[in-house]
């Protein structure tokens, strides 16, 4: 049996006026995806444990059958692992973002951009790197990642600050959020001194002079320390590969016992290499029994607030990832069993993650009990759920439905 799953990435949504009360998933063409859950089952799973952050790393950790409960440290340890930067006992792990700020004539600074226009990875490096140079310290270091998202490593100092994601609160004043920083030991000179590095740095200057938006700031927030995690071969017997173009999940992945293939050209944005995506998982399908297609730009363009980006980054998914992938396994001699689903939802109206149990089509070439004869809608998935009963109460009981076909209880 070989299993798949596919992530469209924040592609849940609430009814959006300009669509006469669809949501883009509901108003977007998606014939694979629909025809898949017409035949399969429809589920509804709590993907955020109650009093947990609905971020992609806790939802993507819910989706692998972990608990974050008992194994979530933060998101930036999940990172560092698949950037192969170990974290020591006396340090934390910080993502570093590259931001585009507005700081005000009175004094008050808005977040304008927590990506700084979708900053290129060539961009972001070489920034990080200026960062690094005149900013870095014995006890502080910076590596450059994927675009706007890096990594801080902080040795021998717990400072006090409750950080907040940069991209739930876009176009808000930021004012009081940046002054915390500035308070918060070592990491105001260095918030300091990363503002006067990109104020007049050459790639900036050259973004201004495109019409794009700087990188004028960096912004730290999902800290922790070194994760501890079962891998998926220990848990359940599973070995695989997950396809990401973002550090968070090649870290998960990583810690969790699977290959994370490079894909040249994935981006985690509307440009993404989908079919690089699509060879790599049935190369991985061809070696292991498990393989996580993770896909990034429903998700972005919730936080931007882009309805038609969105839209058209889940038809993007469903006729890039999910047609060929279901072309590709119905062809070969295994029997499969598939999942489609989002980690969390990314309403365009709020431009940030809701912890709302996420709607789920699985599917089984051998046939399921139950066929939904639904299409792959958040409403559909609950009206099928209020019938069937298929609703989930964590990640750990989904995977374990997902894998043994039912054999788990649910409720």
């Amino acid at each position: 049996m070989k299993y798949v799953m596919l992530v469209g990435d924040g592609m849940g949504d609430m009814p959006v006026p300009e669509l006469s009360g669809r949501t883009p998933l509901a108003a977007a063409r998606t014939p694979a995806m629909d025809a898949l859950a017409r035949r399969g089952e429809l589920l509804l799973v709590r993907t955020v444990p109650e009093g947990f952050p609905p971020g992609s790393d806790v939802a993507n950790l819910s989706l692998l059958g972990y608990d974050p409960r008992s194994c979530y440290t933060g998101r930036a340890p999940l990172e560092a692992a698949s950037m192969g930067v170990e974290i020591g006992p006396d340090e934390l792990a910080f993502r570093c973002n590259l931001v585009t700020l507005d700081f005000h004539e009175d004094g008050t600074i808005t977040m304008l951009d927590y990506s700084a226009g979708h900053i290129s990875s060539d961009e972001g490096t070489r920034l990080v790197r200026a960062i690094q140079e005149r900013c870095g310290t014995g006890s502080i270091r910076l590596y450059p990642g994927i675009s706007y998202r890096h990594l801080l490593i902080l040795r021998g100092e717990t400072p006090q600050i409750s950080t907040v994601p940069p991209h739930d609160h876009m176009d808000r004043d930021v004012t009081a959020y940046y002054a915390r920083y500035l308070e918060a030991g070592s990491l105001g000179p260095l918030m300091e001194c990363a503002h006067s590095v990109l104020a007049d740095h050459p790639v900036n200057r050259e973004r201004i002079r495109r019409g794009l938006r700087p990188a004028n700031a960096i912004w730290l927030w999902g800290e922790g320390g070194s994760p501890a995690m079962e891998t998926l071969a220990e848990r359940f017997g599973l070995s695989g590969s997950l396809v990401s173009a973002v550090d968070l999940l090649k870290g998960i992945g990583i810690l969790s016992g699977l290959d994370v293939p490079d894909v040249e050209g994935a981006t985690g944005y509307l440009d993404t290499n989908y079919e690089g995506k699509v060879q790599a998982a049935l190369a991985a399908l061809a070696k292991g029994d498990f393989v996580l297609i993770h896909v990034e730009a429903p998700d972005e363009a919730g936080h931007q607030g882009l309805l038609a980006d969105k839209i058209r980054a889940i038809e993007d998914f469903d006729a890039r990832i999910v047609a060929p992938m279901v072309r590709a396994l119905e062809a070969g001699d295994e029997p499969f069993r598939l999942v489609v689903t989002m980690d969390h939802y990314t309403p365009l109206s709020r431009r940030t993650h809701e912890d709302w149990p996420v709607p789920m089509l699985l599917y089984d070439s051998g046939g399921v009990a139950r066929a939904s004869g639904r299409p792959y809608t958040e409403a559909d998935a609950r009206e099928a759920v209020a019938a069937s009963g298929l609703e989930l109460a964590s990640g750990t009981d989904f995977f374990r439905y997902f894998i043994r076909g039912g054999e788990e209880g649910h409720g």
